[in-house]
C-alpha cells in the first residue's frame, strides 16, 4: 500500500453526525419539543463558535458551554450539563457512514489506523465503543485533550509522537473539512485526501493530493496503489 499509515477524521468522514437528531433526543427526555426553528437558532451560536475553536480562540469547554447558555438560562439547568446529555444523546444515535466499516475491515493488517478528531472527549471513545470500532483503530487523538484544534500542527505533531515518528510522505490523512482536516494535513506536511460527499468546490488555494465522492472510492484508492 502507499500509505501504511492512516489517519482519519471522524465526524462526517466516518461517522454520520446528525446534531439535530441529537438534540430533539436530548430535549425529549427533558420534554421539550425542539423543533427546526430551534436548531436552525441553535447553528447562529453553534457555528462561530466551532471556527473560534478550530481558530484556537476559545477553548472546547467554551465552545461547550456557550452554544447552550440560552437553553440552560430558559430551563435553569447548567449548560455543562446540558452538553453531557447531548453528547450521550449523539453516542447513542451515531451510525458509520456508508461503506465506512467494509473501508475498515479492508484496511486491517494492511494499515495502520487512528483518528484525529475535533469532537469532544466524551462522545468519541462511546461512539466506538458503541459501533464496535474501538479495537480498530491505534490512535485516538481528541483536540479537547491535546488542548489545540485541527489545522494546528500541534495535533498532528501529538499523533505522529503516539505513532512513532514515521515518515511523513507514509502517512495520509482523510477527512471531510477542507479548513481543519485538509488545511491541517497540509500545515503537518502530509498528503491528504478530502471525502467531498457534497461535491463542494474547493478554493483554489486549498488543494488537497486526492479527491473522493464516497468511501467506497476511498477504499478502492488505498488497495489500488
Amino acid at each position: 500500500m502507499r500509505y501504511p499509515w492512516i489517519l482519519f477524521d471522524a465526524d462526517e468522514t466516518l461517522f454520520h453526525f446528525d446534531a439535530f437528531a441529537g438534540l430533539q433526543a436530548m430535549f425529549a427526555k427533558l420534554n421539550v419539543t425542539f423543533s427546526e426553528q430551534d436548531y436552525r437558532t441553535f447553528e447562529l451560536v453553534n457555528k462561530p463558535l466551532w471556527v473560534q475553536y478550530q481558530n484556537n480562540e476559545i477553548s472546547a469547554k467554551q465552545l461547550q458551554e456557550q452554544r447552550f447558555m440560552s437553553w440552560a438560562e430558559r430551563l435553569d439547568i447548567a449548560p455543562q450539563q446540558l452538553n453531557l446529555w447531548f453528547m450521550e444523546a449523539m453516542a447513542q444515535i451515531c451510525q458509520p457512514l456508508p461503506g465506512a466499516i467494509e473501508l475498515l475491515n479492508a484496511l486491517q493488517g494492511k494499515a495502520r489506523l487512528g483518528i484525529i478528531t475535533n469532537g469532544f472527549t466524551e462522545l468519541q471513545s462511546a461512539r466506538l465503543e458503541q459501533t464496535g470500532l474501538k479495537g480498530t483503530f491505534e490512535w485516538l487523538v481528541i483536540s479537547e485533550q491535546v488542548g489545540y484544534a485541527k489545522p494546528h500542527m500541534a495535533v498532528f505533531e501529538h499523533a505522529f509522537e503516539l505513532m512513532g515518528n514515521p515518515p511523513k510522505n507514509e502517512i495520509l490523512m482523510v477527512g471531510d473539512t477542507l479548513e481543519s482536516d485538509i488545511q491541517g494535513g497540509i500545515n503537518a506536511g502530509i498528503d491528504t485526501c478530502w471525502l467531498n460527499r457534497l461535491e463542494k468546490l474547493a478554493p483554489a488555494h486549498l488543494t488537497p493530493t486526492y479527491e473522493v465522492k464516497s468511501l467506497c472510492q476511498l477504499r478502492t484508492l488505498l488497495l489500488d496503489s
